[in-house]
């Protein structure tokens, strides 16, 4: 049986992180659908079902039992002036024991791009990871050629580590991504990799 764990709210300073609820699903599908040409090029190929209700409630089930067992932190983001959604962050694959690490999962709307959102998003589910989830090591990866989502990892405080081939089927394709890290105790100064 899951332990049952207090209800999660990260606050930043124009947002509000949370779990996902059934009463986000409209805002949820009307962002996703308008945002589908400025998504898909960065993503797993959308299933058939992918904007339904039933996908959005499976979804909304996963992010519970999920939080529940502590294997990740999935949240959406939703601006503070307006409580408008703006788009999600998962924090997943949490390892315990020797590890103690997670990897991020991120997008954004298209109407909320290269705002700032993202790097502020990824800043404060870091922090809540480091502070309040005990890791030491968060990851993440992303298309070589995605110079915003490698911006706002920079940003946020994330290293270059190197590249993965094929390391995930995105928009129907095996891709290699670029590594990223950030450390809870990291010595390795700022990153001199630029976003070419």
């Amino acid at each position: 049986m899951l332990k049952r764990r207090p209800k999660v709210k990260i606050d930043t300073e124009r947002m509000v992180l949370r779990l996902p609820q059934h009463a986000d699903y409209r805002a949820w599908a009307v962002l996703r659908a308008e945002s589908r040409e400025f998504l898909q090029p960065w993503e797993p190929t959308w299933a058939a079902d992918h904007l339904t209700r039933k996908a959005f409630t499976n979804r909304v089930f996963w992010a519970e039992r999920t939080y529940k067992a502590d294997t990740g932190l999935p949240v959406f983001l939703f601006r503070r002036e307006d409580e408008a959604l703006v788009g999600a962050l998962t924090l997943d694959n949490i390892r315990r024991g020797p590890a103690q690490a997670g990897t991020i999962g991120y997008w954004i709307g298209a109407r909320y791009a290269r705002q700032g959102y993202m790097k502020e998003a990824i800043a404060a589910v870091v922090h809540h990871a480091f502070t309040k989830l005990d890791l030491s090591r968060i990851e993440a990866a992303c298309l070589p050629e995605n110079a915003a989502s490698r911006g706002a990892l920079e940003k946020a405080g994330f290293k270059y580590e190197g590249v993965a081939q094929a390391y995930l089927q995105i928009n129907g394709r095996w891709r290699n991504h670029v590594l990223y890290s950030s450390l809870r105790h990291d010595r390795r100064g700022p990153t001199d990799v630029g976003l070419a």
